[in-house]
Order: structure tokens, then sequence, then C-alpha cells
């Protein structure tokens, strides 16, 4: 893409980026960092997405207009229901306007009833069900985990906690692409969310080109597509400053 278009890019996936840091030893100190690099010079960022603990400091840090979203029953994806639910019931009440319940990938049987608890649990809540499909990649297993999801009420299907070996590919991009195209009553809501190995501009132009093609130009919004990364905004910041170097061979 010419320096246009990487910017054109740049700024959907600013809008569009969950700015991630779900490190065991973030501190209070490292959340206020990530918020206030959530409200850069280039605008700010759709969400920060952080653990339970620390959902209530980050809504207190942030303007209204940046979600704030946490992880449940993360990252390995237990059939412990009433953790998923006890860490669902601490973002509720931190103030958080999103959930990210890690399904429980190595059970798929055991999905449907946590998935159920904690979309009660999590009420109006915004739903992001991770399938971490870099774990099931036989596609048939993604396409039933989609299924489930989508059957418990899920608002999203994302691809992966980032905390695997595999995390987002196009290829499983495409199968929860059309897990939301196919399902009449998903088509026009569910949003889809790559996460883990999103580094660069030119990666999530992969991503919102995939989400255009499948869902359609105004599915490229936050309400609709999101980024989960930590890396990515620096990219971001680089191509909308003018400071990026595009090295030999690169798409940009």
């Amino acid at each position: 893409m010419d320096a246009a278009q990487a910017q054109a890019t740049a700024r959907i996936a600013l809008a569009c980026l969950d700015l991630t840091s779900l490190n065991d030893t973030d501190t209070p100190a490292d959340i206020e960092k990530l918020c206030a690099k959530a409200q850069g010079p280039h605008g700010p960022t759709a969400a920060v997405c952080v653990w339970p603990r620390f959902a209530a400091l980050a809504r207190s840090l942030l303007p209204p207009g940046i979600a704030v979203a946490a992880v449940a029953n993360f990252p390995d994806g237990s059939i412990d229901v009433q953790r998923a639910v006890r860490d669902t019931g601490q973002i509720v009440q931190s103030g958080a306007q999103e959930v990210d319940v890690v399904m429980p990938y190595r059970d798929l049987p055991a999905a449907p009833t946590l998935l159920a608890a904690v979309r009660r649990a999590c009420g109006s809540l915004r739903l992001k069900v991770i399938l971490e499909t870099g774990e099931l990649q036989d596609p048939a297993l993604i396409q039933r985990a989609c299924r489930i999801a989508l059957d418990a009420g899920a608002d999203f299907l994302k691809t992966s906690t980032g905390k695997t070996a595999r995390s987002a590919t196009p290829e499983a991009a495409v199968l929860l692409l059309e897990a939301i195209a196919a399902d009449p009553g998903a088509r026009d809501r569910v949003g889809f969310k790559p996460a883990g190995g999103v580094r660069t501009v030119a990666d999530a132009a992969v991503y919102i080109a995939l989400t255009r093609a499948h869902l359609g130009p105004t599915a490229v919004t936050p309400a609709r597509f999101r980024i989960g990364a930590s890396g990515l905004l620096s990219d971001i910041e680089a191509v909308l400053s003018g400071a990026h170097r595009p090295s030999p061979g690169s798409s940009y």
C-alpha cells in the first residue's frame, strides 16, 4: 500500500484498537501508562483491555469515549463456571463496558454452560468470546466453537488470547467471519476481533480487508471490529506521524 493508504488504514486500526496489557507482572503504574497511551496525539483507541483487578483503575483514568474491557477465564479457558462468573462479576462491578471471556476450548461440550452463565452475569456489557483458534486449529472445531459462541449470545468472536504459540491468522479469521455472515441473527450485529500477533499496520490491513469483504464496509467500525494488540500502537503512530520508513520488500 502507498503512504496515503497506509495512513487511512492506520486511522481505522487506531479507532478499532483494544490496547492491551495482560502481563502477570502488571502493576497500577503499568495501567496508568497504558491509559495514557490510549489517549495519544493521533486520537483515542476504542478500548483498553486489562485484568479484572485493574478494570476499575482503568475506568477512573479514561474518558467515557474509551471503553474498558477485562478478561474472564483467562488465559487457560478452564471449565470452572464459578471462576468465570466471579471474574465477570468483578468486571461488572468495576464499571467496565466489555468482557473478553475464554471459551473452554479444550472441552467444547462444557462451553455452552459456561458461556451461558457468563452471558447472564455480564448483563448488558459487550461480550467477546475468545475461541483460541490457534489451539483448535481444525476448521471443523473452529466452526463448532463459533456456533457455540453465537448460540450463547456473543457480541464478538475473538480469535485468541495472545498467550499461545499460534494466535490470529487470516485463515482462522475467515472461518469466524463466515460464521457471523451466515447467521441471520448475527450478520448485522456480531463483531470480529483478531488478537495476538497483529503488530503492524500492514498486519491490521489484512483483517480490515477480510472484515470488509465478509461483513461489508459498515462493519469496519469499533462497534463491529476490534484489534487486540499491545505493540500495534507504535506502528500506527509512526505511520500517522510520517516517521515510518518501510524496509525493502515491505507491503507499505
